[in-house]
């Protein structure tokens, strides 16, 4: 990849982006605040020289969830012309079309290559190649299995501390017994990972904690809802629903309506989500689920900093980025909470 000089900032605004930067370092994030990005036109000029920088972004399929839908629009309006972009996107729930796409932007010599993968395991490849080939690599959204050596950054959620956090609030129902229908989402995914292993943690440690069904829906509310209704078939009694994601919480909650059997607040079965979906908090705030972790979609202004930085010749503070998540209980969620996280 060629050499270039870009003269993105003057030193004003190099500083403001340094700082912004190491905002985000520190943990914080604006974004999950105020439900939705703190990046875009205003934050963002194009290069002096007029140069755009090339970035390929490698995303999962923005269709899988809410979650995913908010996160692709907020990269595609950080990443315009307007802002000093050449950017092309590629989509793929399938970490072997993922990698595909990847090699396809290395050969079109992209400046960066944005990457959210699909599985944690198979990257060093493709990394190496993108690092043999001076293509900078930044990870967004999802950790994966790979020397840090290979890649420049990473603005992720600690899917770990979800599942913990969400696991920990279950804990303090203190339900006599807990028999969970455990709904995966696709397995191998830094999200499924993090939620699965806090609950089988949990579930080895306790002897009144029982999975009686384990299964990937692959974020899918029709897989969900068939999940759920093979359980209710085959009379296993059942109180709690912990869905990796709100999508497959929806499809558990319609196998349970159908059924006729009663879910939220003081009623027959806990249902858990994670994404904060703005509908899914209104369900908290209804009583009809109990609980909703959140994932942070909002990523995008974090890696125009970043960007910024290094096309300036600055040097980050931090390699990794942790965006700051919480966990919502029906009990306590409130209206304020619902417009300010829901996305």
């Amino acid at each position: 990849m060629k050499k270039r000089v870009v003269a993105l900032l003057t030193a004003a605004v190099m500083a403001l982006s340094m700082a912004a930067c190491d905002s985000g370092a520190a943990g914080s994030t604006t974004g999950g605040s105020t439900g939705g990005s703190t990046g875009g036109s205003e934050t963002s000029a194009p290069a002096a020289s007029g140069e755009l920088i090339k970035v390929g972004i490698i995303n999962n399929d923005p269709n899988e969830s809410g979650y995913r839908t908010a996160n692709d629009k907020d990269l595609q309006n950080m990443f315009t012309t307007a802002n000093g972009y050449d950017a092309k996107f590629a989509y793929s729930l399938k970490n072997d079309e993922q990698i595909q796409a990847a090699q396809g932007f290395i050969t079109d010599e992209v400046d960066y290559l944005l990457l959210s993968a699909a599985d944690t395991a198979g990257w060093d490849g493709v990394l190496k190649d993108a690092q043999a080939a001076g293509v900078k690599v930044i990870l967004f959204d999802r950790t994966i299995d790979a020397d840090p050596s290979l890649y420049e950054a990473s603005i992720v959620s600690d899917m770990a501390k979800e599942g913990q956090t969400a696991v920990d609030w279950l804990a303090g129902q203190g339900l006599s017994e807990y028999n969970v229908i455990h709904i995966q989402g696709v397995m191998g995914s830094a999200a499924q990972q993090g939620r699965s292993g806090a609950l089988d943690a949990k579930v080895a440690a306790e002897s009144n904690w029982t999975i009686v069904q384990q299964q990937t829906a692959e974020w899918n509310a029709e897989k969900a809802q068939q999940i759920v209704q093979s359980v209710i078939d085959s009379n296993t009694p059942f109180n709690v629903i912990y869905a990796e994601n709100d999508d497959m919480a929806k499809g558990a909650v319609a196998a349970l309506d159908s059924a006729g059997i009663s879910h939220g607040v003081g009623k027959d079965v806990i249902v858990m989500g994670f994404d904060c979906n703005k509908w899914a908090l209104e369900e908290l705030l209804n009583q009809n689920w109990n609980y909703d972790g959140q994932c942070n979609p909002f990523q995008a202004s974090y890696i125009d900093n970043i960007i910024k930085t290094l096309e300036s010749g600055g040097t980050l503070d931090q390699k990794t980025i942790i965006m700051d998540e919480k966990g919502f209980d029906a009990a306590t969620i409130t209206q304020e909470d619902v417009d300010n996280y829901g996305i």
